[in-house]
């Protein structure tokens, strides 16, 4: 374990603390008041100043994240909400949309509300409103290193209709900066089922500001429609909130590295020391990432959003034959790690990597 550069076996550590939680932990509680009241969270602290918030009631999504005191996301002004208030029709996800560092959309369906066949199919998908089953905390001692780990199981069934089962696990460890996420999504049905997923993940200010730039291993940039068309060139850079702004949103075909990964970060140099929230996915079932570019005041978030097929209605997919699919028994697998870059060096490391890999243009 390395406590401020320095490196501790377990022994060590084990000599010089009457408790792990001296170091970092986890910390389970319930929310008390508000829209929130009875909701789950499990406070991960890694002891290097990165800690995150985990919600088991909204599927093991991820509210609240900060490094160095230092809030990292955006909040909308619902803050977390129970899944009880959940509003499935039209655009009703936004009521209970909390944002944070994480929310996932899907599994049978995202994207904008409309028709598909005789349903009819609200904003975004249910996922984050199905609270997880069989949550278990399995943080641990692994050699010299203290594993902070969280799983759950998310259903997303129906009678009659599909039936997905996806499987999570949340991990980092103390001494660490990165979280890393592992889904396997099953098709424990017996009919072939539309698949779809978008790792919803918002960064805010204060790491979000004037002169913040976005860096990603993109290949290329296509805008959903004529407002992003019309400010492609600038679809990196970011302002000041601006009064009347119309949202953004672009979607990035991501190069990967020698192990098929993918990276993306917003970067603000002028922050702390030079900060950056950082992305990396694996692109076997994450091809593309979608990017939400909202410069709006009070509503002021910058999108970074890994996905496995356009952001769109189902129907419009399967007409345009990009919806994704996941036969009976099938498995998939999606991996995505969130971490920090601190400092200029770390800042400068990100680019040149990103600049590799994009040269390269691999998939």
């Amino acid at each position: 374990m390395k406590i401020d550069g320095k490196e501790y076996s377990r022994k060590e550590i084990e000599r010089r603390i009457g408790n792990i939680n001296q170091l970092g932990g986890t910390l389970h509680y319930q929310f008390s008041e508000g829209r929130a009241k009875g909701v789950s969270g499990v406070e991960f602290n890694t002891g290097t100043g990165f800690s995150f918030t985990v919600i088991p009631d909204r599927g093991l999504d991820i509210a609240q994240c900060t490094y160095r005191g230092m809030n990292l996301v955006y909040h909308t002004p619902n803050g977390v909400v129970s899944p009880k208030f959940y509003e499935p029709g039209g655009f009703g996800w936004l009521r209970t949309f909390f944002a944070g560092l994480l929310a996932t959309c899907g599994l049978t369906y995202f994207g904008p509300p409309g028709r598909d066949g005789d349903e009819d199919l609200g904003l975004h998908g249910r996922y984050s409103t199905i609270p997880a089953d069989k949550v278990c905390d399995l943080s641990r001692w692994d050699g010299d290193d203290y594993i902070l780990e969280i799983t759950g199981v998310v259903e997303e069934c129906v009678l009659f209709g599909d039936k997905l089962r996806l499987t999570r696990t949340i991990s980092t460890g103390i001494g660490k900066k990165y979280l890393r996420i592992r889904d396997t999504v099953q098709n424990f049905g017996f009919k072939t089922s539309p698949f779809t997923i978008l790792y919803h993940i918002n960064a805010g200010f204060p790491l979000l500001d004037d002169g913040s730039e976005l860096m990603l291993t993109s290949i290329e940039n296509v805008p959903y429609d004529e407002v992003s068309t019309s400010a492609l060139e600038d679809s990196a850079r970011f302002t000041p909130p601006i009064p009347g702004f119309g949202e953004q949103n672009y979607l990035h075909t991501m190069a990967g590295d020698e192990k098929g990964f993918a990276s993306a970060a917003l970067i603000n140099r002028n922050l702390l020391d030079g900060l950056g929230l950082y992305i990396r996915f694996h692109t076997g079932n994450l091809v593309y990432l979608s990017e939400w570019k909202m410069m709006g005041e009070g509503d002021y978030v910058l999108g970074l959003e890994p996905c496995n097929t356009k952001i769109d209605n189902r129907a419009s997919l399967r007409k345009d034959n990009r919806l994704p699919v996941i036969e009976p028994g099938e498995i998939k697998e999606m991996e995505v790690e969130i971490g920090v870059l601190d400092g200029q060096e770390e800042i400068d490391k990100f680019s040149h990597r990103v600049k590799e890999i994009t040269s390269s243009g691999s998939r």
